[in-house]
């Protein structure tokens, strides 16, 4: 694509890094044909495509988004299918994160959008603000259905309601400690990310990660200081607060590297860990954290990642259910972990099944079921009606997002198919407790098979 950038508006440094991006786009189409919004609406600006056209526009006449302009970019879920599809390895993300940043210093949005977000960055990435809201919306909730179906605000109000869980989780066991020692003589020694939405939402994940890694002989930290990741705030625009969730975490996880030392950071929701491998791009230019942010990036893994690459031994329970395996946006485009998760639950004993049309996005997209929740439905009933059709005793993922966003549409069918982190599972066929969610639809407990795990796949 040719641009026409003035030398003046190259010496910006994300203005720069956009233009050496649009250059790479050869106006094939290629992405029209997995972006999720193009296949429903059909708009050519619901595309890859078009939504570059846009970019390119606004910022080579260095003039402030337009409504137009910030329609179809707050359409885009991120999901970054178009990079996976894209033969000539246009970076998107980079590209429309630059967009929502200029979005955002140069549009006034109507005040209830202003207003949402707001209390979205406001609540979300903190999880004691989080967990009260959460209190909140149940006693809220049986207003959803009503709201919904409201116009503007009233309809994101409702789609926040719906997406609460029947109840509050019970705050994890581990939630005061730091350090987790392995049983045993220590392997290795890896930081954990807590995070922030996923501990209230679904602490069991990260026990049961902890539990795996224990067994295994890896000594598992969580530094005192860290916290959100900076993904949820960074893909709204808002840079700055972005930044500065992701210094506090870089600087907790440096203090441990330059102490004890770390062989790994470990994240357990994919969409976090696309962004915290992404700092080192991110703090680029960043003198006092530029290489601090790059060992990050270096050291950050998925957790199956990480058990990928690790030698088994923990006892075996054979279950030969069948797991329909969804793999997350982030997790197969966003970090290129496509196959590694499933090996691990074949090679854990499970049947594993793959999702029809797998790389469409399920419509969660970190805070999209919220601000576009027609959309958001649209996609979300599609991505269900594709897991049903594999008859799936259990549904395994590796993102809090996604696990919500399918519950709900499962929930609002009667189906009780339960939905679990992939790691709950490894952890429950390697002797950890049946997941809480296997436990609610009514799994019985099986007679377990003790043997070894073979070597983890490659």
């Amino acid at each position: 694509m040719q641009t026409n950038f003035a030398p003046e508006q190259l010496k910006d440094s994300a203005t720069a890094t956009a233009e050496k991006i649009l250059r790479t786009c050869v106006h094939c189409g290629f992405c029209t044909a997995t972006c999720p919004t193009y296949l429903l609406l059909g708009d050519e600006l619901d595309s890859p495509r078009g939504r570059i056209y846009l970019i390119k526009d606004m910022l080579e006449n260095d003039r402030p988004a337009t409504p137009q302009v910030v329609k179809h970019i707050d359409r885009c879920l991120s999901c970054l299918s178009c990079m996976t599809t894209c033969p000539s390895g246009v970076h998107y993300m980079h590209l429309v994160d630059h967009a929502r940043s200029y979005i955002e210093e140069t549009y006034e949005r109507p005040p209830l959008d202003r207003l949402t977000r707001a209390v979205l960055a406001a609540v979300l990435p903190y999880r004691g603000r989080f967990r009260l809201a959460l209190a909140g919306a149940l006693l809220a909730k049986p207003l959803a259905p009503l709201l919904r179906h409201l116009p503007g605000a009233g309809s994101r109000l409702g789609a926040m309601l719906a997406l609460a869980p029947a109840r509050l989780p019970a705050r994890s066991v581990n939630e005061r400690l730091t350090v987790f020692k392995p049983e045993g003589p220590r392997r290795s020694r890896v930081a954990m990310l807590n995070g922030c939405a996923q501990p209230v939402l679904r602490p069991s994940i990260n026990d049961a990660a902890i539990r795996l890694l224990n067994r295994n002989g890896v000594e598992v930290v969580i530094p005192k200081d860290e916290g959100c990741c900076g993904a949820l705030v960074h893909h709204m625009g808002r840079e700055d607060q972005g930044r500065a969730f992701a210094k506090r975490t870089i600087d907790a996880w440096t203090r441990e590297i330059e102490g004890e030392g770390l062989d790994a950071i470990i994240i357990t929701a994919s969409g976090c860990g696309t962004t915290v491998k992404d700092y080192g791009f991110m703090f680029r230019e960043d003198r006092a954290y530029a290489e601090k942010a790059a060992r990050v990036s270096a050291l950050a893994k998925d957790i199956t990642e990480y058990l990928g690459s690790i030698e088994w031994t923990a006892p075996v329970r054979r279950t030969g259910d069948v797991v329909t395996y969804h793999s997350a946006c982030s997790m197969q485009h966003g970090q290129k972990i496509t196959d590694l998760p499933k090996k691990l639950l074949k090679a854990a004993g499970f049947v594993v099944k793959d999702v029809p049309e797998a790389h469409i996005c399920c419509g969660s997209a970190g805070t999209y079921n919220m601000l576009q929740p027609e959309l958001s439905a649209r996609l979300r009933e599609r991505k269900v009606d594709n897991i049903e059709k594999t008859r799936p005793a259990i549904v395994a993922t590796g993102n809090i997002g996604c696990m919500t966003q399918i519950g709900k549409g499962f929930a609002d069918r009667g189906d009780r198919t339960p939905i679990v982190h992939t790691v709950e599972l490894l952890d429950w066929a390697t002797g950890g407790p049946m997941p809480e969610a296997l436990e609610d639809a009514g799994f019985a407990h099986r007679p377990s098979e003790t043997e070894s795990l073979p070597a983890a796949a490659e």
